[in-house]
């Protein structure tokens, strides 16, 4: 029973002065042997402490071979001590001989690779260590990478010119004809109107030209075709509609969404027709077939903008789980995913010349090129959601906001 109670006592003690009681570390030589016993405990309880003590005060820790030789540890404390300090001069150097405001990293091997040193902890021995990668840098301030973007001309300030009305409810989408003669509205009354666009631009009376009705729910899209007489329309009633504009009637309706439909866009050389809606996914058409070639899927919220480019990415959609996605249309496949915003994105536009588009949310307007998705700059000045974006061929972009202006 003695031996058990004493055993215990000795247990709970190692117990406490491992974990509890600090480890003075200068008390311990690391030129003593590893098998002399430490404030009263055994061989294996003092490797012990100091191996947990010495991970909390050295927070690189290498791995040693047991069988090396106590003596090569001091000698090599030595020589890393003098590394450390030629290359502690060394950098110093460089740093303030060079002005160019970039970053440097100097390399301590004589290889030019980065250098690796063995930090040895106090009782270990030195063998064959793993490496730590310790590398001397000479960080210097970066100057700021200058765009080149250009400042933008300056031209009168925009005036109202006219008011039309007609609809009633509000009015969610808009497209021009390419010829300038007319353009169309959609509305949240369920109908598209036709409008002259010469007398609508005086307000002159017979600018309403004609009211299409058939879709059961808020139109939230429009598209005309610049190589066909044809015009498309979505809705929140599930529905994508080909309208003949010649005998003002529909020809065609896609099936195959699961909810509304928010935004649709013809492509500038195929007679493809791309749409998103609130499935969160956005389906490409056949116009002349009405067959489904694709589906692009792999947002998580309603696609609610989208672009479409001659050259790859085909595609461009922003949708409410506030990133963005350039597609492969070909393969069907996405090429890059954008997350840089942190709201919904409402509106999508691209620039007529320019390789580049921009993309809308609440917390900002964002450009960006293209080609491989590269953020470019932040367009700063809407304190609100952003609902719409459009851009023409001078490189003058108009914006649209909840609060109004």
């Amino acid at each position: 029973m003695t031996s058990l109670s004493s055993t215990s006592k000795a247990s709970l003690k190692r117990s406490r002065e491992l974990f509890a009681v600090p480890v003075p570390l200068n008390r311990y030589s690391p030129n003593t042997s590893s098998t002399t016993s430490y404030e009263g405990g055994d061989a294996e309880s003092t490797s012990l402490k100091i191996t947990y003590k010495a991970s909390n005060y050295y927070p690189v820790v290498t791995s040693t071979d047991e069988d090396a030789d106590d003596a090569a540890s001091s000698a090599v404390q030595q020589t890393l001590q003098t590394a450390r300090e030629a290359a502690s001069k060394k950098t110093k150097s460089q740093a303030a001989t060079n002005n160019t405001g970039a970053i440097i990293i100097v390399n301590d091997s004589p290889s030019g690779s980065a250098s690796s040193s063995t930090n040895l902890l106090p009782g270990q021995k030195s063998g064959v260590a793993k490496k730590a990668t310790l590398t001397s840098t000479a960080i210097t301030e970066r100057k700021e990478k200058n765009l080149n973007i250009p400042k933008p001309d300056w031209h009168a300030p925009w005036k109202i010119k006219s008011v039309i009305s007609g609809h009633l409810g509000w009015v969610r989408s808009i497209a021009v004809d390419p010829s300038n003669e007319f353009f169309v509205t959609g509305s949240a009354d369920r109908t598209i109107k036709v409008w002259d666009l010469p007398k609508a631009s005086t307000a002159s009376a017979g600018a309403l030209k004609l009211t299409l009705t058939g879709h059961i729910n808020a139109v939230r899209g429009l598209a005309l075709s610049d190589r066909h007489p044809y015009m498309f329309s979505c809705a929140e009633d599930k529905m994508v509609k080909c309208w003949d504009l010649e005998c003002n009637k529909v020809i065609r309706q896609y099936h195959g969404h699961l909810s509304g439909v928010f935004c649709l866009k013809l492509h500038p050389t195929l007679d493809v027709l791309i749409t998103g809606g609130r499935d969160s996914v956005a389906r490409v058409w056949d116009i002349r077939t009405k067959n489904q070639i694709h589906c692009l899927s792999g947002h998580e919220g309603t696609v609610a903008s989208l672009q479409t480019n001659a050259t790859d990415p085909q595609v461009i959609t922003g949708s409410h789980d506030s990133t963005v996605k350039l597609w492969d249309l070909a393969a069907g496949k996405c090429m890059t995913t954008l997350t840089h915003h942190k709201k919904s994105i409402r509106a999508i536009t691209r620039h007529p010349r320019e390789f580049s588009f921009v993309t809308g949310a609440a917390d900002n307007i964002k450009k960006w090129q293209t080609k491989d998705g590269r953020f470019i700059q932040n367009l700063p000045g809407h304190n609100a959601v952003v609902n719409a974006l459009a851009c023409n061929p001078d490189g003058v972009m108009v914006s649209a906001a909840d609060q109004g202006r």
